[in-house]
């Protein structure tokens, strides 16, 4: 015959399951993965020994000031991500909790993600020079421009790349740079013909320039609002759609013009 539990042991009883269930939630592996601000890179000079841009078949100039591109570092694909550090880094201003198909979007494989990061950049890469080269009404069969950024993956630099073949082959268009001397930085892709597209990690990316000596920030114009959400202090943000419009808010900028955008 089979006899009633009293109250204390059904709770005694039903506490081993939920405590084994909380404990698996707990450790599980999640689908996402933890960024933080990365590098950043001057592209009109040098990175890891190397020229960023060299342009062969046109005269170029001296230029000052920076043109930074940045990054976001985040846990690897094959990285377990559970519950602690997905609360850690939601609660920390200096971390990010993405979803981990939008950090890689494409494949399981270490090797094959690589790989497609390659690819975005080379692609990325070419799509720069041909959006920059179109903006000066240069032939880009005469001028050959080599693009080489150690270790970063994706298409993101795109703005950045196309701005810093502009500010070595024609600087402001009266003698000056783009950059007025300044420190400046940004992300956003480009197309060949010179539209600006959205990333991710925009707040991460404004930390890490903000911390390599950045005062200006140019990011999509989409994502103003999620730049604004962490935006460190003594850092200016300007929104961008194109290449011709991101030249023409650097100029007024450096000429005090007045007519800058602002998010």
């Amino acid at each position: 015959m089979l006899s009633r539990l009293t109250r204390l042991q059904a709770l005694a009883v039903c506490a081993v399951p939920v405590v084994a269930l909380l404990a698996t939630a707990v450790f599980a592996p999640l689908p996402f993965s933890v960024a933080q601000p990365g590098l950043t890179a001057d592209v009109l000079g040098e990175n890891k020994g190397t020229q960023v841009i060299t342009v062969s078949g046109a005269k170029t100039r001296e230029t000052t000031g920076q043109l930074r591109m940045t990054t976001i570092e985040a846990t690897s694909p094959d990285t377990r991500v559970s519950l602690p550090d997905v609360l850690d880094a939601w609660f920390g201003t200096d971390q990010a909790v993405m979803p981990r198909d939008s950090v890689y979007p494409t494949g399981d494989n270490l090797k094959e993600i690589e790989q497609y990061n390659e690819e975005q950049m080379r692609m990325s890469q070419e799509e720069a020079t041909r959006a920059a080269l179109g903006y000066l009404d240069l032939d880009g069969k005469d001028i050959e421009v080599d693009l080489k950024l150690a270790d970063v993956g994706g298409p993101s630099a795109g703005l950045l790349f196309s701005l810093g073949i502009v500010d070595k082959l024609n600087g402001d268009d009266s003698g000056g740079d783009l950059t007025g001397g300044r420190i400046i930085a940004g992300t956003g892709t480009i197309d060949a013909k010179g539209r600006v597209g959205a990333v991710g990690g925009v707040p991460l990316k404004t930390q890490a320039a903000r911390r390599d000596g950045a005062t200006v920030f140019l990011v999509p114009e989409a994502e103003c609002a999620q730049a604004r959400t962490e935006l460190p202090e003594g850092l200016r943000l300007i929104p961008v759609t194109t290449l011709e419009g991101t030249v023409d808010a650097l100029v007024a900028l450096e000429k005090d013009a007045g007519k800058v955008p602002s998010c």
